[in-house]
């Protein structure tokens, strides 16, 4: 069957494949081939086997952060040294938080930009393409807290590729710092490998690291051998710039530091770590253009006592190293507890047992342990039951407590209905009048098997039986368990849930979740607004703060008709720009003390329509997750997706490429076993060339749309680095296969490149606003950064321009043919958009290009 491999008109129906809070990025290149050889990194390969791998010539990646909002470009370049066409697969995994807004491919010189479709209309066109015999075939690897996404691309001979990917999202504050987390795993040495993390706060920082590379695998301590000698720069008191630049040498020792082969290049984990000043009364506040985002964390409280209820696994299931692992973390968990807190444990398989801690034995059962149906052993008489009080922490009752959870045996099934329902009673008859804050940590490692085992039932009961709004956090151990009930059963119940992944680490991970949830300062946060005319709020009560985190809202408000004019020379205080016709404060208790915060107003670097249209996206998601009708949610879920090109659960990537030559393929059955590979195999490996064919459906049971699967796996690598750990296992995941269009869309271009002191000559004006420190200028809606170091790949259409044509936003110094019609600040101000942080215009396009761009947009 004669089909166009090289240069095909494809249209790919891409999602992000679900592997498992906060930032992770992967990037490599991967080809079938019949060779794993190490390139010759410093000049084109020489031998026959080394020409069937595509050569990575340059791997960069730049993140941007401005208000805590974080924008991540990865840009691959490879060359193709064969003498016939290849397939380069270009796969990124990224944050579990973070939303794809932009994917680009360069092939020979033209760029070829996706765009975000509604999933199901996505599917229709592969279901198509399917039916038409046509395909492609693409990698998918299971990842921590991450997502991945996958793209395929034939290269002719000598010829080149470049990826660009563009990811976002609100970075969330833990442990005091927020972190931002960049996977590299290019499976050979780069000779061009670079990261830049540039940095733009409103606040002070308070620091900027960048601590030990990490494996990826499991959570790690620093390792002077892993210092990735990162050089920062501080532009100013809010303004860092982080750069990592490994020559060859260097990517080599750390990959034998990292514990991978020195010519398989750097494999680990790049991260910076950051953190602003804190006002102590309520926080910061930023307003621009109609748009609004709070930012709320304290500091300087006393920690709040708490009650905690351990709800624990014990069925058959967690025989082994699970049991063995859960008693190793309790025991550490239990020496964290604070001498004012208290706590119960909850033992739970078949059996309920509620633990007396000072007698180190069962005060409650419900269900009979199975042993005892034996006529020799008599049944111990459970009437009169009374449920224990919670126990105080105090030296003896922690030594009682170790003894109890080494008493625990895994055996039978699992009555998680049984257990959560004794937790919350427990709570509901504690007659012991303190103040102390609620917390339920329940841990399972498997599906309910015992009671009520429906569960959409259990969560129902849950949540009703939960008069007292206690968070209950959901603690999933191992591959076994129901997540998505999990973490229904806990956003329902004002908490969330996370992964415990099956690892040496585990005990870990155990420890690293409760150290989050051990310190609550406030509870029944409650963010206020005093006037009708705020709008769109995204989520404004939270049941608990907790040390080291931050509370974010966001929100519209009614621009004023008559907007300010600007004065070139005058550079806005927060006072001048705030006059919003609102006043925000925050109401909350600290225990039985009410308390009221009230923020400061900040003047944002940037746009926030992107903050408040993530944490909206995010949100409704969310609620979309636990409701029994979800049509009109996702309804409003898709709506904003496609209007922000966000790639979610109800959106899907669309990516064009041209169509040129046809060659001969010979189509064999893809492998689809779902079999697991090492987690280090290497990115780029052998197998015979365009050997696929795709398989008929979707993965069944998956929380997303996965990609469509080769008969090859491309690496192991490395997951989000994110909380509670990080790694990687390798298996297949197939899909329908993508359909071949003919269609070409290239992105306007500057026709030369021009630098920011270029602009400044051009533009005299720009010099009475531009600060020279950070690269920005000062405008009416707030600051923004003049230049970027890689492309925008989020380019909107825009009504206005100075020609009176309709146009596309672009950077300003990618417009020059408007340039001299930009006569001063105020002409400038009528034509200008921004590109989240960056300062853009309205520039015309071509009228034969109007069309293109109509197809490309969303």
């Amino acid at each position: 069957m004669n089909i166009g491999i090289s240069f095909l008109a494809t249209l790919l129906y891409l999602t992000s494949v679900l592997g498992a809070p906060p930032s992770t990025t992967q990037s490599w290149v991967t080809v079938p081939s019949e060779s794993k050889d190490v390139l010759d990194v410093e000049g084109p390969p020489q031998s026959e086997a080394e020409k069937k791998v595509p050569k990575i010539s340059s791997m960069n990646v730049e993140t941007n952060v401005t208000n805590r909002f974080a924008t991540t470009v990865v840009t691959s370049k490879v060359k193709n040294f064969d003498e016939k066409p290849q397939e380069a697969t270009f796969s990124v995994v990224l944050p579990e938080t973070a939303y794809i807004s932009g994917f680009v491919m360069e092939i020979d010189g033209k760029k070829y930009k996706a765009y975000v479709q509604e999933k199901e209309e996505a599917k229709k066109t592969y279901d198509n393409a399917v039916a038409s015999g046509i395909s492609a075939g693409h990698v998918a690897l299971n990842a921590r807290d991450s997502n991945r996404f996958t793209v395929s691309v034939n290269i002719e001979p000598e010829s080149k590729a470049t990826f660009y990917l563009t990811y976002e999202e609100l970075l969330k504050r833990q442990n005091g710092q927020y972190d931002i987390v960049i996977n590299l795993h290019p499976g050979q040495v780069v000779k061009d490998m670079e990261v830049k993390v540039n940095i733009n706060e409103t606040r002070p920082l308070s620091f900027v690291m960048a601590p030990s590379l990490r494996s990826g695998n499991e959570i790690s301590k620093n390792d002077e051998k892993l210092d990735p000698k990162a050089e920062i720069d501080h532009i100013n008191n809010s303004t860092a710039r982080v750069t990592f630049k490994p020559d060859i040498e260097r990517q080599k020792e750390l990959a034998k530091n990292l514990g991978t082969k020195e010519g398989d290049g750097l494999a680990g984990q790049f991260v910076v770590q950051y953190d602003v000043e804190r006002d102590p009364e309520g926080g910061e506040i930023l307003v621009s253009d109609g748009y609004f985002v709070h930012f709320f964390a304290p500091n300087d409280l006393k920690p709040l006592p708490k009650h905690v209820i351990f709800v624990l696994d014990t069925s058959g299931s967690m025989f082994g190293s699970r049991i063995s692992q859960l008693k190793q973390a309790m025991k550490s968990i239990l020496d964290q507890l604070k001498s004012e807190d208290s706590f119960n444990i909850v033992e739970f398989n078949s059996v309920i047992k509620v633990w007396n801690i000072p007698k180190v034995e069962v005060q409650y059962q419900e269900g009979e342990t199975y042993y005892w149906s034996e006529n020799s052993t008599p049944r111990p008489n459970r009437t009169g039951q009374t449920l224990p009080g919670s126990y105080e922490v105090s030296e003896q009752n922690i030594k009682q407590a170790k003894s109890v959870v080494d008493k625990l045996q895994s055996t039978g099934g699992t009555n998680i209905h049984s257990a959560l329902q004794i937790a919350l009673k427990l709570l509901n008859e504690n007659k012991q009048t303190d103040d102390r804050q609620p917390i339920i940590m329940f841990l399972t490692d498997g599906d309910p098997t015992e009671g009520e085992t429906n569960t959409e039932t259990i969560i129902t009961d849950v949540t009703k039986e939960n008069v007292k709004a206690v968070p209950i956090f959901s603690l999933s151990f191992g591959q076994g368990a129901d997540r998505s009930f999990l973490e229904k059963l806990s956003l329902k119940n004002q908490a969330f849930a996370r992964h415990i992944y099956e690892a040496a680490d585990a005990t870990l991970q155990l420890e690293s979740f409760y150290k989050y949830i051990s310190s609550p300062l406030l509870n029944k946060v409650n963010f206020k607004y005093t006037s009708e005319t705020v709008s769109k709020l995204t989520k404004t009560e939270f049941p608990i703060f907790f040390d080291g985190a931050e509370l974010v809202v966001a929100g519209r408000y009614p621009i004023p008709t008559q907007p300010q004019q600007i004065d070139p020379g005058f550079a806005p205080r927060p006072e001048h720009i705030m006059d919003v016709g609102f006043v925000p404060y925050v109401n909350c208790f600290a225990g039985p003390v009410s308390k009221e915060f009230k923020p400061k107003f900040e003047n944002p670097i940037g746009s926030l329509e992107k903050h408040w249209a993530y944490l909206t996206l995010q949100q409704i998601l969310d609620e979309r997750d636990v409701a029994d009708n979800k049509t009109e949610l996702t309804k409003k879920a898709l709506d904003l997706a496609l209007k922000y090109s966000f790639v979610t659960p109800v959106s899907s990537l669309v990516v064009v490429k041209p169509n040129d030559t046809k060659t001969e393929t010979n189509l064999e059955d893809a492998s689809t076993d779902g079999a697991s590979y090492s987690q280090f195999a290497h990115p780029l490996h052998s197998v015979p060339s365009f050997a696929y064919r795709p398989s008929s459906g979707f993965v069944p049971g998956a929380p997303q749309y996965a990609l469509s699967s080769n008969s090859y796996v491309g690496a192991g690598g490395f997951g989000a680095a994110g909380f509670p750990g990080a790694g990687i296992s390798a298996s297949v995941v197939t899909t329908p296969a993508p359909h071949f269009i003919s269609e070409s869309d290239s992105i306007p271009q500057a026709t030369t490149e021009m630098t920011v002191d270029d602009l400044k000559k051009k533009l005299p004006w720009l010099a009475n606003i531009f600060n020279a420190a950070n690269n920005t200028i000062k405008l009416t809606p707030g600051e923004f950064i003049l230049d970027s170091a890689t492309p925008i790949l989020d380019v909107p259409a825009c009504p206005n321009t100075p020609t009176n044509a309709t146009g596309t936003c672009v950077l300003l110094k990618e417009c020059p043919q408007v340039h001299d019609l930009l006569t001063d600040l105020t002409t400038y101000t009528k034509y200008f958009c921004a590109l989240n942080e960056f300062a853009g215009v309205c520039c015309p396009v071509k009228e034969e290009d109007l069309s293109k761009i109509a197809n490309i947009q969303v």
